[in-house]
């Protein structure tokens, strides 16, 4: 009780302040509609302002969940694009065989959504590795992309995780062609940049300019036909003038890499028997 009175006595100016403080808005705004409209105005600006705040910070932790739920839309559109591009193609080789007998078509490629736990770029053989495995449905062999283009192929899997070949790693060789041609190359890349590799072999009759987009030939059970892997931005020399050499700007950031997509073919088996 003393402690009490000694802090009462010593802030007593400020307690008697205080107190006259609050009666004058008591009176002010309990007698005074004017005033009364202008508080709760002024309140509800400032509780405005507050509930906005809140809002911001709540939506940006909500972001990686709205991120993760754009790569699964973008997956189901990705793959309905794929199958009506083999639809389509089924219909030309019928029409052209002259019978136009369409059956229900079950496409072979599905995605295995993946979130990115380690990435090297700057070391000679770079691999990235994975959140997704063996129990997960992922493979050896199987073909890896983001939202962009190519990333790479799983290499090794385990239960939940998988080490994949990225792009940039000599050791990864991609079959590609220019966009809108049948003519195909092998992209490789050789070392210099993240950002830009080279497709070798490409026959000399290839017609390209700067800005022509390079996409994956289909040659292969890994990767769909058609799947962007960079632009074209110039031709450099080649020891063989029978074919082309370009640099191409990769479409894959590789550097801020997250989420990707594993393809998985669900022909693949059925394809390996024919091929024995």
């Amino acid at each position: 009780m003393r402690n009490l009175l000694n802090f009462l006595l010593r802030y007593s100016p400020w307690v008697v302040f205080a107190f006259y403080a609050g009666l004058s808005c008591y009176l002010l705004y309990s007698d005074s509609p004017a005033q009364r409209h202008v508080y709760m105005t002024s309140a509800g600006v400032v509780a405005s302002t507050v509930y906005d705040g809140v809002r911001n910070v709540t939506s940006y932790f909500h972001l990686r969940e709205i991120n993760d739920d754009l790569h699964a839309r973008n997956s189901e559109l990705e793959d309905q694009v794929l199958s009506l591009r083999r639809q389509l193609k089924e219909m030309q080789e019928a029409v052209y065989a002259d019978t136009m007998t369409v059956s229900e078509i079950l496409h072979p490629f599905s995605f295995i959504i993946a979130s990115v736990t380690n990435n090297s770029i700057a070391h000679p053989y770079n691999y990235i590795t994975v959140n997704k495995g063996q129990l997960d449905g992922v493979e050896p062999e199987m073909g890896v992309v983001d939202q962009n283009g190519v990333v790479g192929v799983v290499n090794i899997t385990a239960d939940h995780h998988a080490r994949i070949i990225s792009l940039l790693n000599p050791d990864f060789r991609l079959s590609c062609k220019v966009k809108g041609s049948d003519a195909f190359g092998s992209l490789i890349w050789d070392g210099h940049s993240p950002e830009e590799a080279v497709l070798e072999e490409l026959p000399k009759h290839t017609v390209f300019a700067p800005g022509d987009t390079i996409v994956t030939s289909g040659y292969s059970a890994v990767f769909p036909e058609g799947i962007p892997v960079g632009s074209v931005i110039e031709s450099v020399r080649d020891s063989d003038d029978n074919f082309f050499r370009l640099r191409i700007k990769l479409f894959t950031d590789f550097t801020t890499l997250s989420t990707v997509r594993i393809i998985k073919n669900n022909e693949l088996d059925d394809i390996r028997r024919a091929e024995q």
